[in-house]
């Protein structure tokens, strides 16, 4: 009977193979490159885009001036800045991580967030009980609580302060990419939602629930998200709210 298969010759071992399964490769096709991201100012100004980057740039800085998140100061003789960057298509400004000193930059790194199992679980609980479910992503999570240690970053390439170009920025608040900037905004979270009432499951410190008036409503923190389910939708929106 004759197959209903490819046949390969196989140069390696010289003889000939056959397949259902193949996969054809036009190699007089060009290829074009994956343009990545630009992680600099300059390269971003340079960039095909380069007007929706200034665009997110600027609306990036100016919500960091609305938040208060640094002050620019002298750098005092015995410390040492930490740089900051681009990063992705928002123009998120963050701090490179890796110039930061243990003991002087950051102590506690540490940071709970939602085991996947516990969200599943809320998952299968909404299906089954037809729950109502909301998620929240928290824009500028990391900027809502202040650091404990002093750090001092380096303005930002391109948006330095006119004639203040030798000063450093003094940061009042966590930003992205600071090794504690998770646990900060974990610690602010815990502290505010269990002020509300909430109770923090022993099982899953990212998981809370409350009884509110005969209804419930279950809580999950994944980082800076948020997912929200209830039996009520006034309840729900109470939450949200």
């Amino acid at each position: 009977m004759e197959s209903k298969g490819y046949r390969f010759y196989d140069p390696q071992n010289d003889k000939l193979v056959e397949s259902r399964d193949a996969v054809f490769l036009d190699e007089h096709t060009p290829r074009r490159a994956k343009r990545k991201d630009p992680k600099t100012y300059k390269k971003a100004i340079n960039y095909p885009q380069s007007k929706l980057w200034v665009k997110a740039m600027r609306e990036e800085l100016n919500s960091m001036r609305k938040n208060k998140v640094w002050k620019l100061v002298s750098l005092p003789n015995n410390r040492k800045p930490i740089g900051c960057q681009l990063k992705k298509y928002k123009a998120r400004l963050v701090a490179k991580e890796f110039t930061q000193r243990k003991g002087i930059d950051f102590v506690e790194t540490f940071s709970s967030v939602a085991k996947f199992t516990s969200i599943r679980i809320i998952s299968v609980l909404t299906a089954y009980y037809d729950l109502e479910l909301y998620q929240i992503d928290v824009k500028t999570a990391f900027l809502n609580d202040h650091l404990e240690e002093e750090i001092y970053m380096l303005q930002p390439e391109g948006f330095e302060k006119k004639r203040k170009e030798n000063m450093v920025c003094k940061l009042n608040r966590s930003i992205y990419g600071l090794k504690q900037a998770s646990r900060q905004w974990y610690i602010l979270f815990d502290n505010a939602i269990t002020s509300y009432g909430f109770l923090m499951t022993e099982g899953d410190h990212c998981i809370y629930n409350k009884t509110i008036g005969g209804n419930f409503v279950l809580l999950s923190l994944y980082i800076d998200d948020i997912l929200i389910a209830s039996n009520d939708k006034a309840t729900l929106t109470e939450v949200k709210a």
